[in-house]
C-alpha cells in the first residue's frame, strides 16, 4: 500500500549536520521526497504534535527540545513507507538501536535520538498536517 509519512530530524540531528545522509537513506530505499521543510516549531506546535504525551513527566523537557533549533520536516511516500521509515530510523532508546539505523550511527539519548518518524498512517496523516500547515 502506498503511503505516506512524516520524517522529522530535530534540533540535534540538524545541529550534527546529518540532513544530507538521512534524505540518502530515505532515497536509496527506494521511498520518494514529496517535500521538505525547514523550520523551528514554536511552543504552541510542539504542544499540538507531543499532544500523546502531555501527561507525562518528559512532556515539558520535550516541548523545550523540539523548540531550541530548526528542524527538518520531510514528506515520505512510498510502499509501506510508514514501516520502512520506522525501521530505517531504528528504536526510540538509541542503545538499542543497531548499527546502520540512523538512530544507532548518530544518536546517544532517548530524547536527544536525532529524528522523529510517525508511528502510524493515522499519526502520519496527523503529523503532516502540523507541521506542513503551519506557519
Amino acid at each position: 500500500m502506498i503511503q505516506r509519512t512524516l520524517l522529522m530530524i530535530k534540533p540535534d540531528g540538524v545541529r550534527l549536520r546529518v540532513t544530507g545522509d538521512v534524505i540518502s537513506r530515505i532515497e536509496r530505499k527506494g521511498l520518494h521526497i514529496v517535500r521538505i521543510k525547514k523550520t523551528v516549531f514554536t511552543e504552541d506546535l510542539a504542544k499540538k504534535f507531543y499532544q500523546e504525551h502531555s501527561s507525562k513527566p518528559f512532556f515539558s523537557d520535550l516541548v523545550k527540545f523540539i523548540t531550541s533549533g530548526e528542524v527538518v520536516a520531510i514528506e515520505v511516500e512510498g510502499e509501506n513507507s510508514v514501516r520502512i521509515v520506522r525501521q530505517l530510523i531504528g528504536p526510540t532508546n538509541s542503545a538499542e538501536a543497531p548499527p546502520g539505523t540512523i538512530r544507532g550511527d548518530y544518536s546517544t539519548s532517548v530524547q536527544e535520538n536525532i529524528v522523529h518518524a510517525s508511528d502510524t498512517p493515522e499519526n502520519a496523516t496527523r503529523e503532516l498536517s502540523l507541521v506542513f500547515e503551519h506557519q
